[in-house]
């Protein structure tokens, strides 16, 4: 759950990335900091294991000037929570500096092999020793720092989002992805980039997602140049953020998991609008069109997840079989992606993330997709890597959710999923139409206010 935020251009970097941090002290954290490049060419490195309110209070007798930096807030993997061990790390020189979300797999044979060659480590992690290579790599092969990333990367085996920094080049950031995410953020002659959108959607809604293997050569006033590990050039795509600052802000509530509790009517509304035609008794989810022949046929229907979207698959998996008559199974995506799954062609496999990007219900899509089956994404994030990863599927509507635990997210999912077995029953004609009624004026004569009954309409699948 570690978090990570960048900026590159004319303003005052420090308070873009202490906010930015602050956006991202959801996703859980045991320390923070940040990598600072100054206008004298100074690269001053301030972190502290705790929160980000401790990393701000060491640092405010520092220099905290510049205009490009990056930050990071850490959940331990390799080594334990301390000063040492918090992200950013230098190189051997202190030259460049790094920062990592996702443990690099071969990183105690890469250790070694640096060692021989003189390199010192300060730290336990697996990120000291990437950006140690990276150097190594940089000096040897008088490569600039784009091209000793690329190369590095290429030795690496593991998961990875990265952002590197050079003094010795004030006019560029790399950043660089594999199995975890990274959005950049382009606005007028700067860059932003995170783990995620929110530290972003205040400053542009311009953004471009990384797919895996790719590194990005960010520089200031020019263009974004994305290249893949084969040192191929990527034409870079951009989308629209959707979400609003208001989205990820508190807005007069003391918590974010009060505030999406009470967002939860909102949010079911949202994900069944459009998508229901009550008066007429249709359900229609326009991402499955394409492939309603294969739901039609299809013998089995498996839901892959993990947390709070498995539960919401066990729910799935009661609808499922209740009104389209398929048999369904719901597994975990961290157990399903570390065996052999006998997975048919003709199964539909349906992955439920609210991020969008879970890296172990991505591993088990590709998965899946190796093996022909038909993927079927349910997800929170317009244009996230599960979206873009499935053959279909359909958005909740929740809007995004800060609190750790999920409240609106789940409600939110199980509309979606029971919309779609409806929309598959109707498909296979296992529901009578008899089921599909709207009633207008329901009343119930045991709740009386004031004499008055009260009216409520409701949707019915008896």
């Amino acid at each position: 759950m570690c978090g990570i935020v960048g900026y590159i251009g004319n303003r005052e970097v420090y308070p873009i990335l202490i906010k930015g941090l602050r956006r991202l002290e959801y996703r859980g954290y045991d320390s923070a900091g940040v990598a600072l490049l100054n206008k004298k060419g100074d690269l001053n490195v301030y972190k502290r294991k705790g929160k980000v309110s401790e990393l701000e209070a060491f640092a405010s007798a520092s220099d905290t000037t510049g205009n490009m930096g990056i930050g990071h807030t850490r959940w331990a993997t390799h080594g334990e929570p301390n000063d040492v061990n918090s992200h950013p790390h230098y190189s051997q020189t202190k030259d460049l500096v790094i920062i990592h979300n996702g443990i690099i797999e071969n990183y105690s044979a890469i250790k070694e092999g640096l060692k021989k060659r003189g390199h010192t480590f300060l730290s336990q992690t697996d990120t000291e020793v990437l950006i140690h290579l990276i150097e190594d790599i940089k000096q040897h092969e008088n490569m600039k720092l784009g091209h000793a990333v690329l190369a590095a990367l290429n030795q690496v085996i593991g998961a990875y989002s990265i952002v590197v920094m050079d003094k010795n080049d004030p006019n560029t950031l790399v950043a660089a992805k594999k199995g975890s995410p990274m959005v950049i953020g382009i606005g007028t002659d700067e860059f932003f980039i995170a783990s995620d959108a929110s530290p972003i959607v205040e400053f542009t809604k311009n953004v471009v997602y990384l797919e895996d293997e790719q590194v990005a050569i960010i520089r200031r006033g020019e263009e974004l140049k994305i290249r893949n590990l084969k040192d191929k050039e990527i034409t870079p795509y951009v989308q629209k953020l959707t979400i609003e600052l208001e989205a990820i802000e508190k807005g007069g509530y003391d918590h974010f998991m009060l505030k999406e509790i009470y967002e939860q009517p909102r949010s079911v509304k949202d994900s069944m609008r459009g998508r229901l035609n009550a008066e007429k008794g249709e359900v229609k989810l326009g991402g499955i069109v394409e492939h309603e022949a294969k739901f039609k046929n299809a013998k089995r229907i498996v839901f892959i997840a993990c947390g709070t979207s498995w539960h919401a698959g066990l729910v799935g998996e009661y609808l499922f079989e209740e009104f389209a008559r398929i048999p369904v199974e719901v597994e975990y995506a961290s157990e399903f992606r570390y065996r052999n799954p006998v997975i048919y062609p003709d199964d539909i496999i349906i992955a439920i993330s609210q991020s969008g990007e879970t890296a172990d219900t991505l591993a088990a899509i590709e998965l899946a997709k190796s093996k022909g089956a038909t993927i079927v994404g349910v997800c929170n994030v317009v244009g996230s890597s599960i979206a873009r990863a499935t053959h279909a599927g359909s958005y909740t509507h929740a809007g995004p959710e800060i609190g750790v635990a999920s409240t609106k997210a789940f409600t939110a999912q199980v509309t979606v999923l029971t919309l779609m077995a409806l929309h598959v029953a109707r498909l296979r004609g296992t529901m009578a139409e008899s089921r599909f009624i709207f009633r207008k004026r329901i009343y119930f004569p045991c709740c009386i206010r004031g004499g008055f009954k009260i009216k409520r309409d409701f949707l019915h699948t008896r």
